[in-house]
């Protein structure tokens, strides 16, 4: 197993009922005392010895002085305290001569290790080659889904998952079936299977209560502050809202004019006073705009810093493309912006460049996002203010056109909707090509020639008919 020695995750996520187990572990403890507690002893499993080992007959024994004691047998093995050597699909305790074990004091639930889907997918992985492609069904489900969420780095999981099976095969057969008992028990009490019930994670409702005490303790925004933003949002976007202002010159879709079209095309030359102005409300929406981001391109050019544009644009282009250019456009984006030399090298922090070249050796469509998210923020934070007084955006307001509004009187309006017709539906077209199909071959003329050659030919094909015969 790869359980590494990392920073304890004191998150929600992950919270064991740390009272119960701080009880359980002593019970544990005292289970183990070498005078008092149960006696552990080498056990036969068909040829193989089992040492140190426990019977459930000697749980159930020694928790007698509590109440229930098989169901708080059934209480260690689920919390991962004792596993079993036999029967791994149920953590219970069975009042039998079924082989039990002690975990290691390593894994137990109080050290809160973070269980993390790549150490658990090194473990599917690995039981996928000893069991030669036959898994559980709940395994199966999990292995399958983290290939897929895990692809860019499948084959450094496979490789770790070899490495350890193939150490594991020089260990002894009992040591190598005790250690295999062992991780299997931890990743079932872990990662149990869907619909099961376990014990290292908090109920349902407990969940719902921290979730409520949380939502209670987080600072809110008054109703007052709230209400501000949202008028002044209206307020802001206003005349931009097709719903409660007017298009101009018109409303294409009534007029039937494309003038509107026209002075809004993706890159047009001179744009609108209103296209202008909506760049003013966030570098958002200066990007989102194309004619924007060619203003704004001009003016970083100008101030020689026209790659943290370009490297953003690239980074846009690599998570929106085609998964087949993917890496290669990775590597370009590398080579052209963040390699040592590069030739339009990009100025950003050393942890962001060690988190990015970290990712490149397995590349995926968000490998590049911390860096991106970076020189967005500088740009936005920087070069948008600037943009905002430069005689660039300056120059761009001034020829920017102020469209005047295209009246229509009703009775053109009219005229334009009853002209206007809508679109046939797909099949109909098809029959309509059908009739037509049909039309033109009963006009056209018959050739007596090639209708008898294709019956003669139909006859040759079809099979002879079978006759039965009556006896009288």
């Amino acid at each position: 197993m790869t359980i590494r020695n990392v920073l304890r995750d004191h998150g929600q996520r992950y919270r064991p009922r740390m009272a119960c187990l701080k009880k359980a572990e002593k019970v544990v403890l005292e289970m183990q005392d070498p005078t008092t507690g149960v006696k552990l002893q080498p056990q036969r499993l068909v040829i193989t010895t089992i040492p140190h080992a426990i019977t459930g007959e000697d749980i159930v024994q020694i928790c007698l002085f509590y109440s229930e004691a098989r169901s708080f047998g059934s209480m260690l093995v689920a919390l991962g305290y004792i596993y079993p050597i036999q029967d791994h699909k149920r953590l219970v305790v069975k009042p039998d001569a079924s082989l039990y074990r002690f975990q290691t004091p390593y894994f137990w639930p109080t050290q809160q290790w973070p269980v993390e889907d790549t150490d658990y997918a090194i473990y599917l992985a690995k039981r996928n080659i000893r069991k030669k492609g036959i898994l559980e069904l709940h395994e199966q489900e999990q292995y399958n889904h983290l290939h897929k969420w895990m692809n860019h780095k499948w084959d450094f999981i496979v490789m770790q998952a070899k490495e350890q099976y193939r150490a594991a095969k020089e260990r002894k057969k009992p040591d190598r079936v005790v250690f295999d008992c062992q991780e299997r028990a931890y990743w079932v009490v872990h990662r149990p299977p869907v619909r099961t019930h376990t014990c290292m994670f908090l109920s349902l409702q407990k969940t719902f209560m921290i979730f409520i005490q949380q939502s209670i303790m987080r600072p809110r925004v008054k109703s007052s502050v709230s209400i501000g933003a949202l008028v002044k949002y209206c307020a802001t976007y206003k005349g931009h809202d097709p719903f409660l202002s007017k298009c101009l010159p018109s409303n294409p879709w009534l007029t039937d004019d494309v003038t509107y079209w026209a002075l809004n095309m993706p890159n047009v030359e001179i744009p609108t006073k209103m296209r202008v102005e909506r760049w003013t409300f966030s570098f958002g929406e200066l990007l989102s705009d194309p004619r924007g981001r060619d203003d704004f391109r001009l003016f970083l050019k100008k101030e020689f810093s026209g790659e943290n544009l370009a490297f953003w644009e690239g980074c846009e282009d690599l998570k929106w493309g085609t998964a087949a250019t993917m890496k290669e456009k990775a590597e370009q984006i590398y080579k052209t912006f963040l390699a040592r030399g590069a030739p339009r090298w990009i100025n950003i922090d050393g942890k962001t460049m060690e988190i990015t070249v970290k990712g490149l050796k397995h590349p995926h469509r968000y490998v590049l996002d911390a860096a991106q998210t970076h020189i967005y923020m500088l740009m936005k934070k920087d070069s948008y203010g600037r943009y905002l007084k430069s005689p660039v955006f300056k120059e761009t307001t001034k020829k920017a056109v102020c469209p005047e509004e295209h009246k229509f009187s009703d009775s053109q309006l009219e005229q334009n909707a009853r002209n206007r017709r809508p679109s046939l539906s797909p099949i109909i077209i098809r029959q309509q090509e059908q009739e037509q199909k049909a039309k033109m071959a009963a006009s056209a003329p018959v050739d007596i020639t090639q209708v008898m050659s294709k019956l003669s030919q139909q006859g040759k094909e079809a099979p002879p008919r079978r006759t039965s015969v009556k006896n009288d």
